[in-house]
């Protein structure tokens, strides 16, 4: 694997595209016991929002074909972005449930279609350093993700019934950025004459595709709930435990920037086994603190593990997708989608059930699982397409 690779304008504009719909996800996931708070919900109705972000995944896996295929992928991640600055709009000035329920399905949607877009695109123009390039990326959008459990944390503290408003910052830098960095002497699109990226896929990829479900449960079940874990654990009041779960987007901005560098000697699949062993050590001792110094010490090893998840499985399902990267990512947001509506939701149906500590024992069933499906179904990636 190369140890560098050019961070040129590409780089940086596909970035911050990510980086500020991780505000979002770093304002909004960590805030649902403030959202709660606020609709007087119980753990399974507030869970419904993942579940309504999750199932815009899978409807955004399932158009992602047909969008890059029909308007290219450099169009494709500007029409996202709109898409969720106008859900992040009506998120905030739609308070009752039954509003923001499809308010964060438009965002979902459009924070999915930024996503898929960036894999692709990144994947084509690195190639080999992709592996480096894309975890890179997200250590950007990391920073948006911290700044959003920040700022949303702090303003529920000071302010606790404006919480919503600090997730408005994303619109005008979103303006900005398409103002600034959309391309304006880009080639027109020609889809091509074959239609939308189609076709059967391996076992291997389905098998793989089922360890991806996996590791992204994992990480919504602990980035929804772990605030509700802390409060539980520590005592503390839910805003001062979003706050908190900076610790956790901290350790996932780090891991994303240097991981790559540090484990660049491993095999994809060796890298992938290396970083869920640390998730899962580091969440075995979150789960069992009751002090609010070593939670935040194992939150933060949980976000070194869970960094670079995302990227390199997505790397595996495109290498094992016989040159069918679009097809591919859009499968893999199916698996999201599927992760991102049922591992919240169900995490806070066994919370009401039987208390959020129990619970929790459902993310460690889920990091074995990932482990596994690793070891039995080696990718044998040697490029990125």
């Amino acid at each position: 694997m190369p140890k560098s690779f050019q961070r040129d304008r590409f780089f940086w504009i596909v970035a911050f595209q990510t980086a500020i719909v991780n505000f979002y996800l770093g304002g909004f996931g960590p805030a649902q016991s403030l959202l709660r708070a606020d609709q007087g919900t119980s753990l399974t109705v507030a869970g419904l929002h993942g579940t309504a972000m999750g199932f815009a995944s899978i409807c955004a896996g399932w158009a992602n074909p047909h969008i890059a295929h029909r308007y290219g992928r450099e169009r494709a991640s500007w029409i996202g972005l709109t898409i969720f600055s106008f859900g992040l709009l009506i998120f905030v000035l739609s308070p009752p449930v039954f509003l923001t329920l499809p308010a964060t399905l438009l965002t979902g949607f459009g924070t999915s279609l930024v996503i898929n877009t960036m894999l692709t695109k990144m994947s084509h123009h690195y190639g080999k350093s992709a592996e480096v390039a894309i975890p890179q990326a997200n250590g950007i959008a990391s920073v948006g993700f911290v700044m959003g459990t920040a700022l949303i944390g702090t303003i529920a503290i000071v302010y606790p019934n404006l919480w919503r408003l600090g997730l408005l910052v994303a619109l005008p830098v979103a303006l900005i950025l398409f103002i600034v960095g959309r391309d304006k002497d880009l080639e027109e699109h020609i889809p091509h004459e074959d239609g939308p990226q189609s076709g059967k896929l391996s076992p291997a990829f389905w098998i793989s595709w089922v360890g991806f479900i996996a590791c992204i449960s994992a990480e919504f079940a602990t980035s929804f709930w772990a605030a509700a874990l802390l409060k539980d654990r520590v005592g503390s009041s839910a805003a001062v435990s979003t706050v908190a779960i900076v610790a956790l987007g901290t350790g996932m901005g780090i891991g994303r920037w240097y991981g790559g560098l540090v484990l660049k000697n491993l095999s994809l699949d060796n890298q992938l086994l290396s970083i869920i062993a640390l998730q899962f050590f580091g969440f075995l001792g979150f789960w069992l603190s009751h002090n609010m110094v070593l939670s935040l010490i194992c939150l933060f090893t949980v976000g070194l593990g869970v960094s670079m998840q995302f990227a390199l499985s997505s790397i595996r399902l495109i290498g094992l997708s016989q040159g069918r990267p679009d097809l591919a990512i859009g499968r893999a947001s199916l698996a999201a989608g599927i992760a991102i509506a049922g591992a919240p939701f169900l995490l806070g149906l066994l919370g009401d059930s039987f208390g959020i500590s129990r619970a929790y024992i459902m993310v460690f069933i889920l990091i074995i699982i990932a482990f596994v499906i690793i070891k039995l179904v080696p990718s044998h990636v040697k490029e990125t397409v």
